[in-house]
């Protein structure tokens, strides 16, 4: 479908050190990417700019000078650290005479080679086609005219619009059997919810030590490496706690800056188990100099997907490779646990993080006695749908009475869905 320039892994990256702060990317992120994507970095070109040129993204200058590293290194890619249009990304192809990658391609590579699952290699497929398809023009310059002649007289369409057209239906299949995985995974939700297990899940900036947490606390065999998304398929275990009993881990995706929106469109079936979680434990490795900016673009993309209501513990991970890192619980003015420090790696802390866990999940259950006259059939519908009613029945003047047991972040789920106005059927004990 493509004529692009084929070649190896040989590498040669671009970084741009722009004026306005939330266009800028991190250099030392980028040598990880592609060094998780199986690149050898051949070398670095950085530059400093106020803004992107409109034709190259760099200035003209520039373009030339990194055209001669590449030939001087027998680069075969170069990649830049930052998102390029299908315009530029072709002019600079033409200058630098080999393949040219931006920050979105390179992670939804990484993506690409990490799916393991049916589901996840789905997802991975559909953010590459919507991706795809707005660059579909380099591949087919010389094809932008109506087929004629005999034998090829067709429907009228140019190549251009076949494959556009071909891509659409492609990404339609797609999401009707993702449709079907999430419906699969709304079975497994209920059924917890059924059985009153509360869910955990684990979020965070991609390789803060998740995996190696998960497989610390669930005794697991989970990949784990010292590498941007390691983890890409959402992993769910059970585990015993010493009050509660048991409670589901989720070990899910990693977040990233610029987290290309292709791609979190399309991962939102796994990170459903995110937004649904009781509870999200915010796993930050506390030795990074960017700790404070992964925690806002953790949220930040939270935010986006619709979990940033859950509640969350701070799980400040790798306190081994502090000077003086000790574990430790913090707690606020009422004396509730909102961090802890750990270490994954040797399990010092991880006991801490089980006790507050217990603590925290067997306070999260809301119970509650309503009144709902016969215009709240549909709150009551909904009731029945989330499993939540223990038992029900009828006043003289023909409410209905339900008594009601959920988890907090249920109740205020269904506070915010349905009004405030929920709160006045409340009888008050």
């Amino acid at each position: 479908m493509f004529e692009r320039y084929q070649g190896g892994e040989q590498a040669l990256l671009v970084h741009v050190d722009f004026r306005d702060e939330t266009a800028r990317e991190d250099l030392r992120e980028l040598e990880m990417l592609a060094t998780s994507a199986g690149a050898t970095i051949l070398g670095t070109v950085t530059t400093r700019r106020d803004s992107p040129q409109a034709k190259f993204f760099i200035g003209t200058g520039k373009a030339d000078e990194i055209a001669q590293e590449v030939r001087r290194l027998d680069a075969d890619l170069v990649i830049f650290n930052h998102a390029l249009t299908p315009a530029q990304e072709r002019n600079l192809e033409r200058i630098f005479e080999c393949r040219v990658l931006d920050r979105t391609t390179l992670i939804l590579d990484i993506f690409a080679q990490r799916a393991r699952t049916h589901e996840g290699k789905l997802q991975v497929e559909l953010a590459q086609l919507r991706h795809i398809s707005s660059r579909l023009v380099r591949g087919w310059t010389h094809l932008e005219r109506q087929k004629g002649g005999i034998g090829l007289r067709g429907p009228g369409e140019t190549q251009l619009e076949t494959d556009r057209r071909l891509i659409r239906e492609k990404i339609a299949n797609i999401l009707l059997r993702l449709e079907k995985v999430e419906k699969q995974r709304e079975q497994g939700r209920r059924a917890r919810v059924r059985n009153a297990i509360p869910v955990v899940s684990l979020v965070g900036y991609t390789n803060a030590g998740k995996s190696t947490l998960f497989n610390r606390m669930t005794q697991s065999k989970v990949y784990a490496a010292d590498q941007l998304f390691a983890t890409l398929d959402p992993t769910l275990r059970r585990i015993e706690l010493a009050k509660l009993g048991p409670v589901v881990l989720a070990d899910t995706v990693g977040f990233i800056r610029h987290l290309p929106h292709d791609l979190v469109a399309a991962f939102k079936a796994t990170l459903q188990e995110t937004r649904e979680a009781d509870l999200q434990l915010h796993v930050i490795d506390c030795s990074d100099e960017r700790v404070k900016d992964n925690m806002a673009q953790v949220n930040e993309v939270l935010h986006e997907i619709d979990a940033d209501e859950v509640p969350q513990l701070l799980v400040y991970n790798k306190v081994d490779r502090l000077p003086e890192g000790m574990p430790r619980i913090e707690r606020d003015d009422t004396g509730k646990p909102v961090a802890v420090w750990l270490s994954a790696l040797t399990g010092e802390g991880t006991d801490l993080l089980l006790t507050v866990l217990d603590e925290l999940l067997s306070v999260q259950v809301v119970e509650h006695q309503l009144k709902l006259p016969a215009s709240a059939a549909r709150l009551r519908s909904r009731l029945y749908e989330l499993k939540s009613i223990q038992r029900e029945s009828y006043a003289e003047d023909g409410d209905c009475i339900v008594q009601i047991r959920l988890s907090e972040v249920e109740w205020l789920r269904l506070v915010k869905q349905e009004g405030p106005h929920i709160l006045n059927f409340i009888v008050k004990q």
